[in-house]
Parts: C-alpha cells; sequence; structure tokens
C-alpha cells in the first residue's frame, strides 16, 4: 500500500514513522527531517490512501477535493471538520449530542460578552471561534484580562477573522485527557489515551501553545474510563454528525477534563493531536495503514493495540515562542539525540538553510519522543536527548510528565 501524508510538522512526521513499518509513505510538503518529502502537490501523487494531517487544509476541503477524484482518503470534509473550524458550531452540535461540557456562550457583541463574563465564576476560558494554530485559547483567573481578550478578538486585532466570534466558558478543573478516536462513519474505535501540556512555562504558566510536550499512556485512565468516553462523548457525536447527513470518517480528537462531577469536553480536533501523536503512534503494535483504510473505507474491522511501552515527547521550542519565535537558527545535535536509546526525534518547524544545514523554521522545532518499559525512564531518555539539541535560545519545558512518572498524576486546571 502506498500512503500520502499530507502536512509537514511533527504530527505528520510521526504519521510517517508509524506508517512506514507496513506501507509505502510519501509526506507532502514534509520538511527536512521527514524521509520522503516531496514538493509535489498531494492532487498530483498517485497513493492507495491520503492521509490529512492539519486542520487548515481539512478546513478548507482538501478532503472532498481528494475523494471527488477518486482517492480514498482519512480526514473529514469540510462539513465535518468544522467541528474544529468553528468552535461555536461545535458547541452547538455537542449540545444537540447531549455531551457534557462547560457552561457557555458564543458573541460577537462586546457587551453582551461582558455581560456574560459577569455571570461567570472565578475562572474564565476566552476562545476564538475560528482556527488559531492552538493559540487563540486564554484561561485566567483575572476579570480583567478575560475583558480584555475579548475586546482584542472581537476587534480582529490578535487573530484576525479567527477571533470576531468569541466563545467564552467557565472554566473547569481536574486532569486533562486527549483520546483520538479513529472513525468510519458508523462507529469508532478509541486509540491509547494521552496527556498533553498546553503552556509555556513550568508548573503551567505562562500562554496557551500548540502542546510543550506529552505522554502516554495516562496513570489511572483504565479501559472503563475509555469505554465511558466513547458512549457518553464520540459515539452520540457521530450520531449527531451522520442525522446532519455528515460522514465523519477520519480522528475524533476529544480533549477532555476530567471534573469532580465527571468528565466533560474541552474541545473536538479534527485531526490527530500534536503532540498527542508523537506519543500514541509510536506505541501502536499493529499495521496503521491497514487500520485507517478500513475506517477512511467506512467499516473498521481492525482493533487497535499498544505496547507496555511508555512514551514521552518534549517539545523543543524557539526563542520568543509563542508570540514570534526567532527563526533561521542553526540546529546541531540531532544525529547525538537520536542515539539514546528508544529515542526518535520528530521535525515541526524545521528547514534548510542555503549551506544545506537544518535551522529553525518555526516556534515548535522538534518533537524528541522516547519510549521505554516505564514512564520514568522513558522521560529521562528524552530529556537526556533533547539535552544534547542545541541552538541559540531553544528551550523546553523541565515538568512533562514529570507528576506521573512520580506517581502523582499532575493536575491542569482550565478548559483550555
Amino acid at each position: 500500500m502506498k500512503v500520502c501524508v499530507v502536512g509537514s510538522g511533527a504530527r505528520e512526521h510521526a504519521l510517517a514513522h508509524a506508517l512506514s513499518r507496513t506501507a509505502e509513505v510519501v509526506v507532502t510538503p514534509g520538511n527536512p527531517l521527514i524521509p520522503a518529502s516531496t514538493d509535489q502537490p498531494p492532487e498530483e501523487i498517485e497513493a492507495d490512501l491520503f492521509v490529512v494531517g492539519p486542520e487548515a487544509p481539512l478546513v478548507d476541503g482538501m478532503a472532498d477535493r481528494l475523494r471527488a477524484r477518486g482517492a480514498l482518503v482519512f480526514g473529514p470534509g469540510a462539513d465535518g471538520a468544522r467541528l474544529e473550524g468553528s468552535k461555536a458550531w461545535m458547541k452547538e452540535l455537542v449540545a444537540a449530542a447531549d455531551v457534557p461540557t462547560a457552561r457557555h456562550g458564543t458573541f460577537t457583541d462586546r457587551a453582551a460578552a461582558e455581560a456574560y463574563l459577569d455571570t461567570m465564576g472565578d475562572l474564565f476560558v476566552i476562545k476564538t471561534d475560528g482556527l488559531a494554530a492552538g493559540k487563540g485559547v486564554l484561561v485566567t483567573t483575572s476579570r480583567q484580562e478575560a475583558s480584555d481578550a475579548v475586546a482584542e478578538y472581537l476587534s480582529g486585532s490578535a487573530f484576525g477573522d479567527a477571533g470576531r466570534t468569541v466563545v467564552i466558558e467557565e472554566g473547569m478543573v481536574g486532569p486533562e485527557l486527549s483520546l483520538l478516536a479513529v472513525c468510519d462513519g458508523q462507529g469508532a474505535v478509541a486509540l491509547a489515551p494521552a496527556q498533553d501540556f498546553k503552556r509555556v512555562g513550568d508548573d503551567d504558566t505562562g500562554p496557551n501553545t500548540g502542546g510543550m510536550g506529552a505522554y502516554s499512556p495516562v496513570p489511572d485512565v483504565d479501559d472503563a474510563l475509555v469505554d465511558q468516553v466513547m458512549d457518553r462523548f464520540v459515539l452520540p457525536t457521530l450520531a449527531t454528525l451522520r442525522a446532519r447527513d455528515i460522514d465523519y470518517r477520519g480522528v475524533l480528537y476529544a480533549g477532555l477534563m476530567l471534573t469532580p462531577e465527571g468528565p466533560k469536553l474541552v474541545e473536538y480536533n479534527v485531526r490527530f493531536g500534536d503532540p498527542e501523536a508523537e506519543v500514541v503512534l509510536p506505541r501502536y503494535d499493529g499495521d496503521l495503514a491497514q487500520l485507517l483504510a478500513e475506517a477512511a473505507s467506512g467499516r473498521i474491522e481492525s482493533s487497535p493495540s499498544f505496547t507496555a511501552d511508555a512514551a514521552v515527547t518534549v517539545v523543543a521550542a524557539a526563542e520568543g515562542y509563542p508570540r514570534s519565535p526567532r527563526t533561521g537558527d542553526v540546529i546541531s545535535g540531532l544525529d547525538e539525540a537520536s542515539s539514546v536509546p528508544g529515542v526518535v526525534v520528530f521535525g515541526a518547524g524545521v528547514a534548510r538553510d542555503e549551506r544545506g544545514r537544518t535551522v529553525t523554521a518555526g516556534g515548535r522545532v522538534l518533537a524528541v519522543t522516547a519510549l521505554a518499559p516505564r514512564l520514568a525512564e522513558a522521560r529521562i531518555r528524552a530529556y537526556d536527548a533533547i539535552d544534547r539539541i542545541s541552538w541559540p535560545g531553544r528551550f523546553s519545558r523541565g515538568d512533562i510528565a514529570a507528576a506521573a512518572a512520580a506517581g502523582d498524576p499532575a493536575e491542569v486546571t482550565g478548559a483550555g
């Protein structure tokens, strides 16, 4: 089987890494660290299966265009991709599906938004309605900061048209959980749970990012909880999509908060999470190409399986991320990092300069993933590897999976 992966980041690198165990893989446009990268457009590539990685092309209808020419595609059409393309529409749909989520309101008028903020508790969550590359979420206990964000979002000064409609949510408290479900339009199967770290700084400080690291498996998340999420969240959502004539074939990423009242939905994404993909996919112990092809065909017959190993990924970011990352710095130590047992270095924001050197080309530059029999050992390996990589201003969080590895899962607050 030949599989074409569309995208250029660490998620697509992780997909290619897992798919290449059983299939021939080409990645477009890819990046210098992803084997078989090509600048050939996906519409010009002949493949048995297309896997569309990022959310933006899905929202823009790439899966529809590929299917229109007869291709087998893993990824929802533009109608289903609205789950991520419009947070307001997503909230309306999950309400129709009776999926537990935070109290929320959607606003285009500042006065109405301010009045709603006055009804909230002590934790505010402000989100852009549209896509903002994982950075259009503010979680704060400051009423003034929440008000300032609403003004910036609605004016378009912060995120352009993506923020001219805002969703305001009541903050939720509890550990976060990411569950990726592979869907075939009728049903779904769950992949291994993961937990990611969205804030830029240690101890969950600073602004939200696209994700600074992740780990899998998640202590205390058992099969019963996974089944509960599938039965209470994923399957009712798919049924509601079908009732609206939306045939959803792709990943449905449920971002959840495990509150004292039970699991509640933070958000849905319509693609493999990043950095969750970098810990879930390396643990996959079957034929991933076959599973995704079955889902794209409309009938899943395979049962996902995973190794007993734990995986930890730590993101190496550029100075200034997430607000204004510096680019163009030469990266050293990639071979040394890759030599650590169990480590794979996934390229995210990387490029080649005119001298053929690998340089930084984005905010999240690398995702360094390590596998080991135990979570604590995987964490040690990941940090050992990342310490061998350098460029001016490189930084990472130092606490990825620390609490979980110590047997005390961290509590993460905020519905971001």
